[in-house]
């Protein structure tokens, strides 16, 4: 298995996006010492920086030579896509694909994490963690519409620029399940928009398909993963968010079932709990890299 192993920027946050006291170029060493072969940053500087979008990848790409990584990567939000008002839906196209240009151009990115509006159940006091009953459940026709013709406009252009997007599977969101984000992606119809599949968020779901069924559903469209674990907990709808080898989800079938459907694009690991994440950004990482060795 050569996938290329990335390591999500939340692993060295301290909060809201904040890297504290580390440099780009130090939280790029960290990576590169742990064996990653790169990192997926978030789609704006953090604010701490005070730098713009361009610096910030500017930064990113010097860390990326300094320390050997071979893949960048940035999540980036779009998130008027289904706004009524076609001035606001154009101003985010456009934002996009500046973004895009920058990230092709100084970094030599070629896939990026998206997602689009948060949807809300209209029903007064649904807990935002019951996930069923927000995100494409209550979306409506205009949504879908509205989204669809967004990135059909988008994916246009990330043809020339030569850079995919995959709306990751997300709760809250129009494409918060496999299924869903499948349709949406069909709905579009392009080569450069595609799936971030992330069985972490799906497994908080009461009605899901399976690890397996999940991967199909995605199938030619999957275009990069995020993993992550939790177990359930007893008595309770909760999940407690666990180490990516200590959860209910078993990455070693999940890794064999991408062998055997041939995917070789990029797999992010993720940190989804609070705590010493440099410690688990190692743990997790030498976890995923015993699992592949012995499936290699």
């Amino acid at each position: 298995m050569k996938n290329s192993i990335i390591m999500h920027i939340n692993y060295m946050e301290v909060s809201g996006g904040s890297f504290g006291k580390r440099s780009i170029d130090d939280v790029c060493r960290y990576a590169a010492e742990l064996g990653y072969n790169g990192i997926e940053f978030r789609g704006e500087a953090p604010k701490d920086l005070g730098i713009s979008f361009r610096e910030y990848a500017e930064q990113i790409a010097a860390g990326k030579k300094n320390h050997g990584l071979t893949d960048i990567l940035f999540s980036f939000d779009v998130r008027d896509c289904a706004n009524p008002d076609k001035s606001a839906r154009d101003a985010i196209i456009a934002k996009t694909l500046e973004k895009t240009k920058i990230a092709r151009e100084v970094c030599d990115t070629k896939v990026c994490n998206t997602s689009c509006n948060w949807i809300s159940s209209p029903v007064p006091g649904v807990p935002g963690d019951s996930y069923h009953f927000h995100g494409s459940i209550v979306a409506k026709d205009k949504d879908w519409e509205l989204t669809t013709d967004t990135y059909q406009k988008i994916g246009v252009e990330l043809e020339t620029i030569g850079l995919k997007l995959a709306f990751e599977t997300h709760m809250g969101y129009i494409h918060d399940l496999p299924a869903t984000a499948r349709r949406l992606v069909d709905l579009i119809d392009n080569p450069m928009v595609g799936i971030n599949l992330d069985y972490g968020n799906t497994v908080y779901f009461p009605v899901r398909p399976s690890l397996e069924e999940a991967i199909d559903q995605c199938s030619d469209k999957l275009f990069h993963l995020h993993l992550k674990n939790s177990t359930a907990i007893p008595g309770s709808e909760k999940r407690l968010a666990t180490s990516l080898g200590d959860g209910e989800i078993n990455h070693r079938t999940y890794l064999q079932k991408l062998i055997d459907v041939g995917y070789t694009g990029t797999i992010s690991i993720e940190a989804p709990r609070p705590g010493d994440r440099p410690t688990f950004a190692k743990q997790d990482a030498a976890y995923l890299q015993s699992v592949i060795a012995d499936l290699s």
